[in-house]
Parts: C-alpha cells; structure tokens; sequence
C-alpha cells in the first residue's frame, strides 16, 4: 500500500509540474528558446527533478521542448516550415469544429458565442484583450462541435501555437478583419449552416495564417546578416 501511495504521489507530483510548465510556455512566460533546467525548475515548483524530468519529458514528446544540440533542453522554436504546417492543421481542424458546431452547438452554447463576439467587437482597438477573447470565442466553437475525439485535438494545436509568440492581432487592421470573419462564423453556426460554418472557419484560418507570415518575414528582415 505505500508503495501504491508513493507511486500516486509521484504521478500527481509530475502532472502538476506538467501542467505549470505547460501554462508557463502557453503564458508566455518561459518563451520559445528558453532554456529548461531541471534543477532550476525543480526550485522553481518546490519539488524534486524526478517529478519535473518526467514533465519536461512529457512536453518534449508533445513538441513543446526540444533538445537543442549541447546545449541541453529548450522550449521549442517553430521554423517557418513548422508554422505552414501548423496552419495546415489548424484550418482542417478548426473547419471541422465550425461544421460541427452549425450541426450540434444549443441554443445556450449559440447564445454564449454570440455573447463572446459582442465582448470583442466592445474592445475594438486593445489588443492584449481583443486577442484573449478571440481564444475564448475560438474555444466555445471546440466545444460546442460535441466531439471529444476533436476536442483533444484542437487542445494540443492550441498549445503548440503558443510557440508562435506575439498575436497576429499587432498587425494594423487584423483585429478588425478578425473580427468580420468571425461574424460570418458566428452567422453560420446560428443559421445551422454547416458548410457556409466551414468556409468561413477556413477562410478565417488563411487570413491568419498570411497575417502570421507578414510577420514572420519582418522578423526574418530584421534579423542582422552575418
């Protein structure tokens, strides 16, 4: 029976550091690059390496820390490739998750999304806070699909995408582009249109996706030449 408790213990000692490290990189707190030490952590969260070795292991099979040559672990950084590709998935699976929602969301999950996109038009010209919205009123349509199967999913794209860094939302003019593709979402879904939903869910994900590489080649311009 200890030996049950003290293994229970240790698991629930890893998830948790799991998930603090997990919200640290999705906060933006430890950022793409970051370097990860155990023993570091390990104070950091008041608890042993062990616990903290099997959370960073853990992150690095989900892509989210990565083995940086020799210089030991890392939060991951997305190459430009990285990023097509994320956006690839992200317009099948949120396309899907818009199809659904037309399909299956209720009158109450309708009436909180219609909620959510009130909020963010009231806040047109704050970013920091347009773009939180914009993950809730995201979020409401993962859940208002009913598929656990794309739920999950849409959960580990959505942490993935926390390695992109700064919202597209700094670009001049695409909180209020946003904004009108989410209306045509938002439209769709009340209507029960499942393919008008789908569409604009892809169309939406495209923007975002040029909006992202806008700013990914003004990083890469920026960048000094050796």
């Amino acid at each position: 029976m200890a030996t049950q408790s003290s293994k229970k213990s240790q698991s629930s000692r890893a998830e948790h550091a799991y998930q603090q490290l997990l919200n640290a990189i999705v906060s933006g707190e430890l950022k793409p690059g970051s370097r990860i030490r155990e023993v570091e952590l390990a104070e950091w969260l008041k608890i042993s390496r062990t616990p903290v070795r099997e959370a960073v292991r853990r992150l690095e099979s989900e892509g989210l820390i990565c083995l940086v040559g020799h210089k030991g672990m890392a939060v991951a950084e997305l190459d430009y490739q990285a990023v097509i590709e994320l956006y690839q998935m992200r317009e099948v699976l949120e396309a899907a998750a818009a199809s659904l929602a037309a399909k299956h969301a209720s009158e109450p999950e309708i009436f909180s999304l219609r909620e959510i996109f009130n909020q963010e038009k009231q806040q047109s010209g704050n970013v920091a806070i347009q773009a939180e919205i914009n993950r809730a009123f995201h979020n409401a349509i993962y859940h208002a699909a009913h598929n656990r199967y794309l739920l999950k999913s849409l959960s580990s794209l959505r942490d993935a995408m926390a390695l992109l860094g700064s919202t597209t939302y700094t670009l001049p003019s695409r909180s209020e582009t946003a904004l009108a593709e989410h209306q045509r979402i938002l439209e769709a879904i009340e209507k029960g249109d499942s393919v008008a939903a789908e569409q604009a869910a892809r169309d939406h994900i495209r923007q975002a996706q040029q909006a992202r590489i806008r700013i990914l080649t003004g990083e890469l311009s920026n960048q000094p030449t050796a």
